[in-house]
This record gives C-alpha cells, structure tokens and sequence, in this order.
C-alpha cells in the first residue's frame, strides 16, 4: 500500500510538473504545450496510421482531425474511444456524434477527457519529527492524512461542415476547453477551420487550421496562457489492389511556437512534424494499418467492418526498454444506415 501510494506520487507529481509549470503564478504566458493534450488524437484507424488523417478524414472523427470532412457523412455516426498510458496512470476518453444536415452539411459533438485520478496530496500529511520546521528526510508521511484530488482537461467541439462541390469541402469547430487541477481550474474558447479538396479520383488534400485565432486559458489564479495556431497539411492517394484499397497517406503539423529541439525541422519560430501512414481495406470487411507520429514513435492497427458497426485497433510502443508501457487503443463507430437516417438527395 504504501509503496503504491509513494509510486503514483512521485510518477503524478513528475508529470503534472511538465504539464503545468508556472500555471499556479500570475501572468500571461505563451504555452509551447498549453493545448498538448488536444494534440494526442482520437479514433483507432487514425491512430493506427500515426496521425496521417487530414486528408482521410470522412466519419465522425473528422470533427477532430479535419471538420470539412463531416460533410462526407450519409448517415448518422457515433464513436467511443478509451485509452490508457503509462500503466493506466492516465485515462483518456473520447465520445463524438454527427448527423448529416440537408443535402450538403453535416453537424458534429465530440468531447475529450484527458485525466489523472488519484493524486496523493501529502501537504497535511507531513509530520516534522525532527522540529526544525523542514521536511527532510528524517521526517516522514501520516498515511492516514494523506488526501486524494484529480486533473483533469477537457475539450468539447461543435462542428458545421459543408459540401460545395463534388471536389471541395469545408468545415469549422468552436471549441470549448476545460482544465482542472486541485482546487484550480482554467477556461478557454478557440476555433479550427478545416478544407478537403479531390485534385483529381484519387488523390486528395486536406488542411485544418487548429486554434486559427490564438486560443486563450485563463486559469482562475490570474494566469493566461495562449495556444499558438497550428496549420495541419495532409495528403493522401487511394490504389486498387487485390479486391481491395490501399491509401498511403503523409500529413505535417506546422506550428509557430517556437520548438527547436522537439520538432522534427524548424526554421526560426517555426517547426514541422511528420505523421506518416497506411492503411489496406479489403473489401470493406476488415483493414490492416501501420504508420508513424509526430514523436518519432511506430504504430499499428487493424479493423473490421460489422453491419453498421466499426471497431478499430490501434497499438504503440512509448519506449524501448518498454519502462513506460505500451498504448492499445480501441475504438468502437457506429453508422445507423437505414433509409429513414440517410442524407436528403437534391
């Protein structure tokens, strides 16, 4: 018991201490990191591409990945995805809905929790046995004192898409965030604009503006911090092979934050990350995917295609030595194709 409350102390206070240095002083900062739990991803078959989705993006997931892409649904979709990191110290959970709207647009709810629950709060569980008024390592932890609070960060997104042409594609997110820690908390509000155009039957690009007007958190201690505009590109070009489809896909995340050492090129205040990915769907019944994020990391996934139902795989390895512990996700979509849900037809 003990030494499970020490661990989870010392691993939640490591993380939390990258996560929100500064966040309990005034003032207003830009956060190279403000909005990196936004940045994770969502859906088991991007995921298992890496990340390269941009240009894929046609189900309910595209509220997250691109918001033109909701216009490409013909039905209403539901997903549900849960994810658990670092031997499950982190709970991340994702929960969307679209509907096809008319002839031509669509609209989308998605909500993400990214959160660590059970923090161990020793503050008035330390006991000064040596009396000289600082705690050392003489002194020790009343385990029975010891209180338990959580962090946590939100994001909800409302999503409108629309269809101009049977090429062109356009979309918007007003996105809400939500941050919790303790007895602190933050608010904020931001924006995404997202496009899809088919230059020719196959192949197609696509474009998210993520946070395109800045987007402000202001923490109830006085501190504000800023989420720069991120600028995600992608391509990707549909073959036929073997009864089914291949569809190679490369996306970039272009961001203006100043990232010199964690980016994968920079140049100045601007920095570029690569996500990579492939997927080959038989037939429409199951599909093999592989891919590589942002954070030089390989992945994998599969998934098969039920009546009406989706479910989805995807795997990653955090490190080597595998200290930190492998990542499954799964992702359950449901599409309810029936006549009476179907898209309205000019």
């Amino acid at each position: 018991m003990i030494k499970k409350v020490v661990k989870k102390f010392f691993l939640s206070g490591s993380l939390l201490a990258m996560m929100y240095t500064g966040v309990l002083a005034g003032g207003t900062k830009i956060g190279k990191y403000a909005g990196e739990f936004i940045a994770i991803g969502v859906g088991g078959r991007a995921l298992g591409m890496g990340g390269a989705f941009v240009a894929l993006a046609n189900d309910v997931t595209a509220g997250y990945w691109n918001p033109a892409g909701l216009s490409l649904i013909q039905y209403p979709q539901l997903t549900l995805m849960h994810d658990e990191r670092f031997g499950s110290l982190i709970n991340y959970d994702y929960g969307a809905i679209a509907f096809p709207v008319g002839v031509r647009s669509s609209i989308g709810f998605s909500l993400i929790r990214l959160g660590i629950d059970g923090i161990p709060d020793t503050r008035n569980a330390l006991i000064d046995y040596n009396g000289n008024g600082v705690f050392d390592n003489a002194d020790r932890l009343d385990y029975d004192k010891i209180a338990y609070f959580n962090s946590a960060d939100w994001a909800f997104y409302f999503s409108y898409a629309k269809r101009s042409s049977d090429k062109f594609v356009y979309g918007a997110n007003v996105k809400l965030i939500r941050r919790e820690l303790g007895e602190n908390s933050a608010t904020g509000i931001g924006f995404d604009v997202g496009t899809r155009l088919k230059v020719v039957e196959r192949l197609a690009l696509g474009m998210n503006l993520q946070d395109i007007t800045t987007t402000l958190i202001a923490w109830d201690t006085g501190t504000k911090e800023l989420i720069s505009p991120t600028a995600k590109l992608g391509g990707a070009y549909f073959i036929d092979l073997f009864g089914g489809q291949i569809a190679p896909a490369l996306d970039f995340d272009v961001r203006f934050e100043n990232r010199r050492y964690a980016s994968t090129l920079n140049v100045g205040p601007v920095s570029a990350d690569m996500h990579a990915g492939i997927e080959y769907d038989f037939r429409n019944l199951v599909a093999l995917r592989a891919g590589y994020n942002d954070v030089k990391q390989l992945t994998l996934g599969a998934g098969v295609h039920l009546p009406k139902l989706d479910v989805d795989y995807s795997f990653v390895k955090f490190d080597a030595q595998g200290e930190l512990g492998n990542t499954h996700r799964i992702s359950l979509k449901l599409t309810l194709a029936e006549d009476r849900f179907a898209r309205a037809t000019e």
